[in-house]
C-alpha cells in the first residue's frame, strides 16, 4: 500500500512537472515564447552559446547567464529524479542511470525540435547538452538518496529484529 501511494504521488508530481515544463518551454511570454520567429532559429555548434554566455556574461547579464546555462541543467534535474521511481527498480543502478539519461536526451531533443518547428524557440545543441546533463544529475541524486534511504531503512529493520 505504501509503495503504491508513493508511486501514485510520483506520477502526480511528474505530471505537474511536465505541464509546468511544457508551459515554460512553449508558452511563457517571460521567456520569449509569446513571440514567433519569422525564420527557423538554430545552433548546431556544440558549446557555441555556452562559450558566448561564459565569455560575455558581463554583457548579457547574470540573469541571462543563469537562465540559459544553469537553468537548462536545473530544469531537467526533476526529469532525472522522477523517472527512475516511475520506471521501477533495477538491480544495477548504472543501467537505470544510462536509461534515464538517454530518455532525458530524447525528451530534450523532442522539445528542441518542437521549438524549431513551432518557431517559438531556437533549436540549440547546447540546450540539448545542458538538459541531458540535468537529467543525468537528477538520476544520480535519486540513486544517492535512494542508497542513503535504503541504508537507513535496513539499519532500522535490523535493530527492530533484535
Amino acid at each position: 500500500m505504501k509503495k503504491e501511494f508513493i508511486k501514485f504521488l510520483l506520477n502526480i508530481l511528474f505530471m505537474i512537472y511536465m505541464v509546468v515544463l511544457i508551459y515554460f518551454l512553449f508558452f511563457s511570454e517571460e521567456y520569449g515564447r509569446g513571440h514567433k520567429y519569422e525564420e527557423f532559429q538554430y545552433n548546431l555548434t556544440l558549446f557555441k552559446e555556452i562559450r558566448r554566455y561564459i565569455h560575455h556574461y558581463d554583457v548579457v547579464g547574470i540573469e541571462a547567464f543563469f537562465v540559459n546555462i544553469i537553468g537548462n541543467v536545473i530544469v531537467f534535474m526533476p526529469f532525472g529524479f522522477f523517472v527512475p521511481g516511475l520506471i521501477g527498480e533495477h538491480k544495477q543502478p548504472i543501467y537505470q542511470v544510462i536509461c534515464v539519461t538517454v530518455l532525458g536526451l530524447v525528451f530534450s531533443l523532442t522539445v528542441e525540435i518542437g521549438q524549431l518547428i513551432t518557431k517559438v524557440g531556437c533549436f540549440d545543441v547546447d540546450d540539448l547538452f545542458l538538459n541531458t546533463v540535468g537529467a543525468f544529475v537528477g538520476v544520480v541524486i535519486y540513486h544517492v538518496l535512494y542508497a542513503i534511504y535504503s541504508a537507513v531503512f535496513k539499519k532500522k529493520r535490523r535493530k527492530r529484529k533484535r
